[in-house]
């Protein structure tokens, strides 16, 4: 199996994989931050798999995300700079968050809440980075979807 590696940040909340889209600057990486601190407040087992870039495969009709590894265990903080940070290896993704630069739609039509990535189709939420999309992805979470396979 090949592996896509794409622009995005990852992160492994209790089994879920949360993948984290959006373009330079969208807030991505304090998003990433913000969902893993939440997470840990509830008890939960939250920690980062990938920054900046994801590699994703397709595995037994699951998407696995995992850190490149040029730059696993590395996570950028805007205005810092780059700092080493605890990581996981891999995690299975369960939501995709996408980071918009523009507010999203106030009602957003059904197709909007899924997304296709290598063949399957998994939950979407997309918003403007901070709290309201962080809680936003963790009560998504709550109500987990699999992925449905598309081919």
């Amino acid at each position: 199996m090949s592996a896509t590696t794409i622009h995005a940040g990852c992160v492994v909340i209790g089994e879920a994989g949360v993948l984290i889209r959006g373009p330079s600057g969208s807030g991505k990486s304090a998003l990433a931050r913000r969902l893993v601190e939440i997470a840990r407040g509830r008890g939960a087992f939250a920690r980062p798999v990938a920054d900046d870039r994801v590699r994703l495969e397709r595995r037994h009709d699951r998407l696995l995300a995992r850190p490149v590894p040029a730059i696993a265990g590395l996570q950028e903080i805007r205005g810092w700079g780059i700092v080493a940070a605890e990581h996981e290896g891999a995690a299975i993704v369960r939501l995709v968050v996408d980071c918009l630069t523009e507010p999203p739609e106030r009602l957003p039509a059904p197709e909007g809440r899924r997304t296709s990535l290598e063949g399957l189709i998994l939950p979407r939420v997309a918003g403007l980075a901070g709290d309201p999309l962080a809680a936003l992805a963790l009560a998504r979470l709550a109500g987990r979807d699999d992925a449905i396979e598309t081919r």
